[in-house]
């Protein structure tokens, strides 16, 4: 039987593969396990997290990303409208909603003033709600973006939509593209965190942290916010190190088998995540262990060692880019305020205004903020009509806030502005898509080039469109 020459090619790949991993005697698990003994270098042969280099010099090293699930009101907290609130009660105009689409109200609901008073702050004059004291303390340091619209109008999808640049499932998220891209400074943790903070799980799930079609190696880890930072990551009683280390090394010895006879990358991320997880019992505990702070510091943030809360992941958060972690993902899902905007609003800029400022705060006053990017936002905006009666609002893809700090963006600035209602953009409009590009420019790549084939397409963050917002740059 004659083979089509392109099979050939497989099948003699595939033997040199196979034969390389069974009969060398240097599998990645052997390497690996050597790394977890002390040698660095044949470790940073082979690790998917070593330490490499982008396409140009880079202005972040890492990125924090305050995701604010469920949808903050811009309208309530960056993006002030005296002009509604003279329309409080009244139907909005009718070509403003020509072509509109709302997730759950009929687009003829009344419009709705804001709750809360705006004042201007810092030398930039930045418009923020009362509601945020803290972070307007900071003004000066942030780059508030007004402008911002997506593509999905309901959570799940928009929040995945915000993590992955696709509103469908499987796609990698930024911070497996960041691992994926610059690897990341310490072997001894995962390259991306993921906390957990809010009255629930994000609406997306683990799709806003996961590696898609990229080995898992680069997906994000959960951390929790207290105890072990991972689950059954102590020993259990009557288990010394002798004996889990030689119990690594048989689970090890059977993977690379394996290994040899398939070829499957995915193999070869299961025998590093066991050695990881190794390394991780020496190193995790101590890197969370927020109690080792300052009382002027764990003042700084309203953190409380032990206890689960904001506070304490973005102080963790700050822990761990010093240790070179290089993407950490805190992910607060309770701002969706259809009803109850105005006590819920209040309760949830209490909860995260102080710690989101003082990140920037500790972050610049230990020289880490020039590096480090921040990013705080949300999935979508709120509806400047009504809904729950008279206090809440609905879902709005048309029109919402972020800002982001540090890692080469410029400072004190206000970028984009809305119409009179806060309804639709009319200047400075900042896609997903561009945002996404922004990030990996300051991360030092082309959004363009930074691709992954698989089932026979390049994969990108940006999909097929994104452009770098050369206002936010420094």
């Amino acid at each position: 039987m004659t083979h089509p020459p392109e099979l050939l090619e497989e099948q003699r790949r595939h033997l040199t593969r196979r034969w390389f991993f069974r009969d060398c005697g240097v599998g990645l698990g052997s390497v690996a396990l050597a790394s977890m003994l002390g040698d660095d270098r044949a470790a940073a042969a082979v690790s998917p997290l070593a330490p490499k280099l982008p396409h140009y010099p880079a202005k972040a090293k890492r990125v924090i990303f305050l995701f604010q699930g469920g949808a903050p009101s811009h309208l309530e907290l960056f993006d002030n409208k005296p002009e509604l609130t003279k329309w409080d009660g009244k139907l909005p105009p009718a070509e403003l909603l020509r072509g509109y689409r709302a997730a759950f109200i009929s687009p003829n609901s009344t419009l709705l003033g804001p709750k809360y008073g705006f004042a201007r702050h810092g030398q930039s004059g930045a418009e923020i709600s009362e509601l945020l004291p803290h972070t307007a303390a900071i003004a000066d340091d942030l780059c508030i973006v007004k402008s911002m619209v997506t593509d999905a109008f309901n959570h799940a999808p928009a929040q995945i939509f915000m993590s992955t640049g696709s509103q469908q499932f499987g796609r990698p998220s930024m911070g497996s593209w960041a691992t994926y891209g610059l690897g990341s400074e310490n072997r001894d943790l995962p390259g991306f965190v993921v906390f957990s903070t809010g009255k629930k799980g994000a609406s997306g799930g683990a799709n806003n942290y996961g590696c898609g079609f990229l080995p898992t190696s680069y997906a994000g880890v959960l951390f929790r916010g207290v105890g072990d930072p991972v689950l059954y990551l102590s020993n259990p009683e009557g288990v010394d190190d002798a004996f889990q280390r030689d119990t690594i090394e048989g689970v090890r010895a059977l993977n690379q088998k394996r290994l040899g006879l398939v070829g499957d990358p995915e193999i070869a991320a299961r025998i590093g995540s066991y050695e990881l997880a190794y390394r991780m019992q020496q190193v995790a505990p101590e890197a969370i262990d927020i109690a080792r702070e300052s009382p002027g510091t764990l003042d700084l943030y309203g953190a409380k060692p032990g206890e689960a809360s904001y506070a304490n992941a973005c102080l963790t958060a700050r822990r761990l880019v010093e240790r070179g972690v290089r993407f950490i993902q805190i992910h607060h899902e309770a701002w969706d305020h259809h009803g109850g905007l105005t006590k819920g609003l209040k309760e949830q800029c209490d909860a995260t205004d102080r710690a989101s400022a003082a990140l920037v705060t500790d972050l610049k006053q230990r020289g880490l903020l020039d590096d480090t990017l921040v990013i705080w936002g949300g999935e979508f905006g709120r509806t400047p009509m009504v809904q729950g009666g008279n206090d809440g609002r609905d879902h709005h893809p048309n029109a919402f806030a972020m800002w982001l700090a540090g890692g080469g963006i410029k400072p004190g600035q206000t970028i984009g502005e809305t119409d009179e209602f806060g309804f639709n953009v009319t200047a400075d409009r900042v896609h997903v898509h561009d945002l996404h590009a922004t990030i990996l420019h300051l991360l030092g790549f082309d959004h363009e080039k930074l691709s992954v084939r698989s089932q026979g397409l390049d994969f990108r963050l940006t999909g097929v469109a994104g452009e770098v917002v050369d206002k936010m740059l420094a």
